[in-house]
This record gives C-alpha cells, sequence and structure tokens, in this order.
C-alpha cells in the first residue's frame, strides 16, 4: 500500500515553506511573520490591509456590498473593539447566529484578533437542539442576525443584533496568540446522537489554507462561497484560504441554482464547491446551457458520491471538474483528485492533500494490503487537537496521533484512493452528515413507540435519506404524519426520515443484532 508521507518538521507551524508552488508560479507566504510589538501575527487581515488595501476581498451579494481589505480590516477591528467592551477576553466563546453576509466575517476575524473563540450556530436547528451545544461551549455572548429574532430571544444568553458589531472605535491592542489555541468551535453529530465540539486551532485553519493554497487555489482567483459558514464547508473549503492567499470571495446568502449562475457569469467566478445535489439542480436550471461559464477553471464537489451523469453534464459545458473529500475534523481539503481525471478515475476522490499522511489499516491497527478496504486513518498539522469538553470522543478519534475518520476507504493499483462506505452508520443527504442514532433516540422517547432503527437509503435527488423501521406499542396507533409532527420540534428538518415503516418487530440476525440492510431493503421496496 502507498504511503503518503510528511517530513516531521513541517508539521511545526513556525517551519511553514516559504515557496508554495502553485500553476501561477511561486508565490512567496509570509504565513509566521516576525514578531512584532504592534501587531498579532496570526492576524491575516492586518497584513492584507497593509499591502494591498484597495484589493476587493469580498463581494456580499445580499447588499451588493464590495469590501476592500482595507474595510476589512476595517470592520474587523471595530467588531474586536465593540466585543472588548462587551467584556469578551481571549478564550471566550463568541456564538453567532447568522446567515452568510459580511458580518460574520467581521465577527470571525474579531475574534481572531481578540483571541476569543468563534462560535458560528447551525440555524436550522430548533431550541432543543441548540440547548446542548449551548450549555457545553457556554458562550460569553449571542451575535444575532435579525431574521432568527426569535429563536435568538429563547436563548438565556446576553444577544446583540449582529449589524451593530461595527459600532466602536478600533481595536488597536493585541493579544498574543499561541498558534495552538482554539480559533473556532464547530458542532458535528456524533454516533451517540450527542453533539461534538471540534476545536479548530489557528495552526489546523493556516495548514488547511496551504493545502488548499498549493493545489486548488490562487491569489487571482474569484471564489463563489454559498454553503452556510456554520460549516466547514462554508469556512474552509475556499472562504479562509481565499482570504488567506489575499483573493476574492464572493459570499451568498444560501444556495440557488439560478441566481450561481448568474453570479459565476456576472463576477467571473473562477471556483467554487457544491454538493451533488446542488450540481444536479444546476444542470437542470434553464440557464445552465445559456450561461457564460468560460471564466471557470473549475467546479470541485464533495461531500458525496458523485453521479457519473451530473459529471457529464459538467464536463460537455467545458468546465474542468474535481472531486474533493473533507471534514470538519481533518481540514476541509484532504484529498482532490485533479481536473482531467474524472473519467479515468471515476469515483475516485485521488490522493492527500499537501501536508497530509494517510494510511488504510484494518481493525488490530496494520496498514492493509493495497486493494484492501479498511479504516481511514489521516495525521496532519491541519488535524483538531479533539472535542471541546469531551475526553472519551477525543481519546476514541485520535489514537497515536492519528485521526481515525470512521470512512472504510481503499487504494487502487496507481495509488488512488476511494471511499467505499462508513465504519459508523452514518448517512448523507444533501451534503448533510446524519447519524441515526441521534434520530432514533429522539423517537425512543415518544411513549407510543417500543423499538426503533433508522438507517439511510439511496435517493435520486437527496444521494441519502433517513428511512425508520417502528414498531409500535401494544394498544397504540401511530401515523407517518405523527411521527413527523413529533420529529419537527426535536430535529432539523434535514434529519426527518423520509420514509417510515410500521413492522410488526424489527429483523433481526440470530445474534440479536438489527439488520439494517433489511430495513433498507424493505425501504427501497416502498419508494418504488
Amino acid at each position: 500500500m502507498l504511503t503518503t508521507t510528511l517530513d516531521e518538521t513541517a508539521t511545526m507551524p513556525i517551519r511553514i515553506a516559504e515557496n508554495i508552488s502553485t500553476r501561477s508560479g511561486a508565490m512567496l507566504v509570509s504565513a509566521v511573520p516576525p514578531m512584532e510589538h504592534s501587531m498579532n501575527t496570526i492576524d491575516w487581515l492586518t497584513r492584507h490591509a497593509l499591502a494591498t488595501p484597495e484589493r476587493t476581498a469580498v463581494v456580499d451579494v445580499s447588499t451588493g456590498n464590495r469590501v476592500t481589505y482595507g474595510d476589512l480590516n476595517g470592520s474587523a477591528s471595530r467588531a474586536a473593539g465593540f466585543l472588548e467592551s462587551r467584556g469578551i477576553q481571549q478564550g471566550d466563546r463568541v456564538a453567532v447566529l447568522s446567515s452568510n453576509c459580511a458580518e460574520m466575517l467581521y465577527a470571525l476575524f474579531a475574534c481572531q484578533k481578540l483571541g476569543a473563540i468563534f462560535l458560528p450556530l447551525n440555524f436550522r436547528l430548533p431550541l432543543m437542539e441548540l440547548g446542548p451545544i449551548l450549555t457545553e461551549a457556554e458562550p460569553a455572548l449571542l451575535l444575532y442576525h435579525h431574521e432568527f429574532l426569535d429563536l435568538a430571544q429563547q436563548i438565556n444568553l446576553p444577544a446583540i443584533e449582529i449589524h451593530r458589531i461595527c459600532d466602536s472605535p478600533p481595536y488597536r491592542r493585541f493579544h498574543p496568540v499561541d498558534w495552538n489555541e482554539t480559533q473556532m468551535l464547530l458542532y458535528t453529530s456524533g454516533t451517540t446522537g450527542k453533539p461534538k465540539g471540534a476545536m479548530l486551532s489557528h495552526r489546523m485553519n493556516l495548514w488547511n489554507a496551504i493545502n488548499v493554497a498549493v493545489r486548488d487555489l490562487q491569489t487571482s482567483d474569484i471564489a463563489l462561497v454559498h454553503s452556510p459558514l456554520y460549516a466547514t464547508g462554508g469556512l474552509n473549503v475556499a472562504l479562509l484560504p481565499m482570504l488567506f492567499l489575499g483573493g476574492q470571495v464572493v459570499l451568498m446568502k444560501r444556495w440557488d441554482p439560478d441566481e450561481v449562475l448568474q453570479i459565476i457569469e456576472q463576477e467571473r467566478v473562477t471556483a467554487f464547491f457544491a454538493g451533488p445535489t446542488q450540481l444536479l439542480m444546476m444542470t437542470q436550471s434553464p440557464k445552465w446551457l445559456t450561461t457564460d461559464l468560460s471564466s471557470l477553471r473549475y467546479i470541485v464537489s464533495g461531500g458525496a458520491p458523485m453521479p457519473s451523469y451530473i459529471m457529464e453534464s459538467i464536463l460537455q459545458r467545458g468546465v474542468p471538474y474535481r472531486q474533493g473529500f473533507g471534514m470538519t475534523e481533518v481540514g476541509a481539503s484532504c484529498f482532490a483528485l485533479e481536473a482531467g481525471e474524472a473519467r479515468k478515475k471515476p469515483g475516485s476522490i485521488g490522493f492527500p492533500s499537501f501536508s497530509i499522511e494517510a494510511r488504510i489499516a484494518g481493525e488490530d491497527g496494520v496498514d492493509v494490503a493495497q486493494g484492501t478496504v479498511g479504516e481511514l486513518l489521516l495525521r496532519t498539522p491541519a488535524m483538531i487537537d479533539g472535542y471541546w469538553n469531551n475526553p472519551e470522543a477525543t481519546v476514541q478519534a485520535l489514537r497515536d496521533g492519528w485521526f481515525h475518520t470512521g470512512d472504510l476507504a481503499r487504494q487502487d493499483e496507481d495509488g488512488y484512493y476511494y471511499i467505499v462506505g462508513r465504519k459508523k452508520d452514518m448517512f448523507i443527504s444533501a451534503g448533510e452528515k446524519i447519524y441515526p442514532a441521534e434520530i432514533e433516540n429522539a423517537l425512543a422517547t415518544n411513549p407510543r413507540i417500543a423499538k426503533v432503527a433508522v438507517t439511510g437509503v439511496p435517493h435520486p435527488l437527496w444521494g441519502e435519506v433517513g428511512a425508520a423501521a417502528i414498531v409500535v406499542k401494544a394498544g397504540e396507533t401511530l401515523t407517518e404524519a405523527d411521527v413527523q409532527f413529533f420529529l419537527r420540534p426535536r430535529l432539523a428538518r434535514f434529519k426527518l426520515p423520509q420514509i417510515v415503516l410500521f413492522l410488526p418487530e424489527l429483523p433481526r440476525s440470530p445474534s440479536g443484532t438489527v439488520q439494517k440492510l433489511e430495513i433498507r431493503r424493505l425501504a427501497l421496496e416502498k419508494m418504488q
């Protein structure tokens, strides 16, 4: 089996290579500048504001505002002053409940300047799901967008509308920040249904940006970002790497396929990321064949396997397509299949990124033979140091310096990597990771349900959807509408099972294990 190696010295943030090679040539990156008395050395934004203050950093589509690096840094500095005036100190968590907007970036970089921890909240979650996150993370302040006022008022935190964040004089002092300190907390659901707060350090986000810069982006790029900024897909696929490089980001409030096509033509977008479901929507849009896509250097997809017919629709328009693979805990750019190889290696995620070491191991932890399926293990400076206040999950995921992904993978004879399944019972619907245990735990609280099992089944549009097999208690009645009504206040809409099976008993193996393959078969029969 081929193993990607990484020089141990490269794991030290202070030893970042001075020259990063891109397709446009050598680019000097002073990622760790000499210490200065007046500047936080982790503050990328101030560096760009000094060097290229008039260069456009962000185009906020929802407002039409074009924000230069000078303006972005100035707004972030005022936001830092605002947070400090509210008592925010180094290490404090600042929760943000907002759709994509420039103010979210002001808050993010204000936290970076202060050494505070940015905690973006998934606005799709109901209060019952946000509660455990807020209890564990203990944020000192909530910034909210006015469209989420009702939800914000139900959260027991000091709350301030995010558009007021720049109503203060600029923050002038700079806290020294360690590269290994946590920069942001991104919460993901766990296999037990309990959310886990992935601690992304300054070091991790820097190295993820380097990984992207080496293979994907250039300073001259214009990257479209539409994914929500509460997740790594919105923050770390293109946004932070692009701003690290000093390039331009076009920020959409939310996904809309027709608007995406319009923006690509209007802003001359050169690169963007989208999941297979989103790309299907784009290719089915009436604007797909008439939009000028000549500016695009490539489209990259990830989060789920790409159906060949969608890929062909993209390639037939003359747009290079790349398959990627990433995760919250190990950066958004772990693997990439180079443009031009999509037909040559269909389904492959390519090779590990610049700073990634990869292994495929069996249950005994020993590397398996090439071509054999095993668990994908990764090691890189671009990975988390653990989960917030969750030592058990940290020890389970990080062992002997390797992150255990839970994904099953293999390498072909040429060394290309393929994801073939998931070790844990998780499925992905429209790019959102969903853990059956979370839905099972919610349904188990229904007094009319005796037993329940949930699994994912293939779906032509969403990739996968949830199927729930339910055994109703004796003497009780339950309908599919009852199940959906019960779950709506307890789970995000995208987690609701689309197929509900009422069975006299859950199918089990001779050893008593629930046979989810049989549930999947029954669900597929119902879908036909």
